[in-house]
This record gives structure tokens, C-alpha cells and sequence, in this order.
């Protein structure tokens, strides 16, 4: 078992919180901007989601702030129990009647008078804490395939396929690519990490065509303007609302492409009503934000008091920042549309309260930082 070293905690970094309560602004004034006509067409409230989202942001500071109240350590003897609570929901998610789909998926479970839980971002946690555990305890172990990482690949695997049972190809390998970088920062081989995505390439290809919804995204992907009209619209839409904004932007408020264009505008698409509103400027300013926080991340990382401190800062850098790059990634065409949200700004409840869970566990991490 790790040694404590009792250090005395400091302050919290204030700098990434203040990144964090910019781009969570950011997110509750776009969200209202993207959602607010559809909002008043269907409910008849043109700010419900936007009241919506500032409860989930207070609802999440607050859990954020609580949780960074606790000393991280304590983790070491919770991981296990919350991944096993996560791989549980995954299971029963997928229990008839229990899981409630939405689009082809299902990816929520309904609890009663509680509002919808997206099990899958539990997951998310659960994992970068479990694996940030093992590693710290089998450093040594690390650079062993057999006896180093075949426990966590093996529960990886479980994990990653409970959730393409869903399904849900974009959070699957946002957990499989944060582990993978947790695995190299923690001392592994590059060549059974590389063995390792020799191997998983042939098989995310095999779930692509073996699933006609997801071949023709990476058909459309590949040539959108092949089907304009049909599985090219989307990405279409999103590039001419990207292409539309300039270099200042058409104005807060006023994109067009969120008139019933733009599919899921305040979600999956948020980025392309940002970028057409605000123009080069917003989209510049968003991206130096995750920037920022990834580099405070990973500065907590490097100076953190112990490995196992260091892996979890690692761990829920990587996964905020692979998100977002995902995200802008399949909004400005440069990969095949997965339907992942763009952390802290697109509209969100469980998704938003548990990625901010995970930076309130960074923020205590940084408490214990020697520089």
C-alpha cells in the first residue's frame, strides 16, 4: 500500500477553476443562444433549457466544490466499490424496460422522481480513478503484460463493451483512449500499447460495417457532399455554420443554422452555432480555454505528491480534453460524427455534474502539488 505523506493542503488552483467557471459561462449563454427557439416551438419557454442548464451548473459547482473537499486518497479504498456500482448500471441499463432510449440508444436510467442518469459517464470516473489506483499500486508491474496490464484491459474491455451495447461508439473510446494514455504515462511498454491499437483498429472497423447507421457516417464522412440531402446534411450544415461566422462572428443570437439545420444545437453541435456566432475569435478563445486547462491539468500531474495523485490528474485531464477534441473535431469535419458532447458548454445534466466531479477530484490533487 502507498505511504501517506501527510503534506499540509494548499489552496486549490484557482487558475484552472477560474478556466473551468469561464468555459461553464461560456456553455450556460450559448446553450440558451442554440436552444432557445426550438425551446419556445416545442414547450412553448424559450428559456427552459437555459434554466435548465444554470441548475445543472449549480447543482455541479456545488457537488465540485464538495468533492474537492476530500482528501483523494480516500479513493484508494473507494475505486473498486464505485467501479463495480458503474458496471452494475451499465448491466442494468440494458435490462427492458429499466434504460430509457432516446434516438436508437439507450443510455439513460430513469430513478423514479430523479432526473435521468447517463450511466456511462459514471463510468467515465470510475474508470480513470480505478486505473489511476492500479497503476499506483503496481508500478513495478507496469511494463509486464501479463502481470501488469491484462487486469485493467480486461476490465476495460467489459466496460467499453457494456457501453457499444447501448450504444455509444464516441464514450467508448473517449474511456479506451484516456486509459490508453493513463497506460503510458504510468510506465508501459509503447509496443503493447501499439499492439494493443493494431488490434482494436481491425475491430472498430468491424463494429463500423457491421452497423448500417454508423457506415453511413463514415461514408458521409468521407464524401458529405455524396448525399447532401441525406447522411452528407449534418456535417454540411455544421461546416457552413463554421464557414459563415468569419472572423468576428454573425453576432450572439443570430446563427441560421440552428433554425432546424443544425441537428442537436445545443448538444452535439454547440460548437458550430458558437463558431457561427462568434466567429474565429470564439472559437480561438474556447480552444485556448481547454488549452489552459489541460496544461494546468497536466502541471498538476507533474508536481503532484505521489503516482497515485499523478495518474488521476492524467486521467481526468485527458478525458475532458479528448472529449472536447473529439467534439470540434467532428463538428469541423475532421472525423465521422460519433454524438459526443463538448464538455462544460453543450446542454447537459448527469454528463455535466460528473465531468465536474472529475475536476473537483483534480482540484484536490492540485491541493497536494510540491511546486
Amino acid at each position: 500500500m502507498l505511504q501517506r505523506k501527510f503534506r499540509q493542503a494548499k489552496s486549490p488552483d484557482f487558475f484552472m477553476f477560474f478556466v473551468l467557471i469561464t468555459l461553464l459561462g461560456i456553455g450556460v449563454v450559448m446553450v440558451f443562444s442554440a436552444t432557445s427557439i426550438s425551446a419556445y416551438q416545442t414547450y412553448g419557454d424559450s428559456f427552459r433549457f437555459l434554466k435548465r442548464q444554470l441548475g445543472w451548473s449549480v447543482v455541479g459547482v456545488t457537488t465540485m466544490l464538495f468533492v474537492m473537499k476530500i482528501d483523494y486518497h480516500k479513493y484508494l479504498k473507494w475505486a473498486p466499490k464505485f467501479l463495480l456500482l458503474s458496471i452494475v448500471l451499465l448491466i442494468v441499463l440494458l435490462i427492458p424496460g429499466v434504460g430509457r432510449e432516446v434516438k436508437g440508444s439507450t443510455r439513460w436510467i430513469v430513478l423514479g422522481p430523479l432526473p435521468p442518469l447517463q450511466v456511462s459517464e459514471v463510468a467515465k470516473v470510475a474508470m480513470v480513478v480505478y486505473v489511476a489506483r492500479y497503476i499506483s499500486l503496481k508500478d513495478q508491474k507496469m511494463k509486464k503484460f501479463w502481470g501488469g496490464l491484462l487486469q485493467p484491459l480486461v476490465i476495460l474491455g467489459v466496460v467499453f463493451g457494456l457501453i457499444m451495447l447501448q450504444p455509444d461508439l464516441g464514450t467508448a473510446v473517449t474511456i479506451a483512449g484516456t486509459i490508453m494514455v493513463m497506460f503510458i504515462a504510468g510506465g508501459a511498454k509503447i509496443l503493447h500499447i501499439g499492439g494493443l491499437g493494431s488490434l482494436a483498429v481491425p475491430g472498430i472497423f468491424y463494429m463500423i460495417i457491421t452497423e448500417p447507421y454508423r457506415l453511413r457516417r463514415l461514408l458521409s464522412f468521407l464524401d458529405p457532399w455524396e448525399d447532401p440531402l441525406g447522411t452528407g446534411f449534418h456535417i454540411i450544415q455544421s461546416l457552413y455554420a463554421l464557414g459563415s461566422g468569419g472572423l468576428f462572428g454573425a453576432g450572439l443570437g443570430k446563427s441560421r443554422q440552428k433554425f432546424f439545420y443544425l441537428p442537436e444545437p445545443g448538444t452535439d453541435f454547440i460548437f458550430s452555432v458558437l463558431g457561427e456566432e462568434l466567429g474565429f475569435i470564439g472559437i480561438f478563445t474556447v480552444i485556448a480555454l481547454y488549452f489552459l486547462f489541460a496544461w494546468r491539468g497536466l502541471q498538476t500531474a507533474l508536481y503532484a505528491e505521489d503516482l497515485f495523485g499523478s495518474m488521476l490528474a492524467v486521467g481526468i485531464t485527458t478525458m475532458i480534453t479528448l472529449q472536447a477534441i473529439i467534439n470540434m473535431a467532428v463538428v469541423s469535419g475532421s472525423m465521422p460524427v460519433t454524438g459526443i458532447t463538448l464538455p462544460f458548454i453543450s446542454y447537459g445534466g448527469s454528463s455535466l455534474v460528473f465531468m465536474l466531479i472529475g475536476v473537483g477530484i483534480l482540484l484536490n490533487v492540485s491541493c497536494y502539488t510540491t511546486n
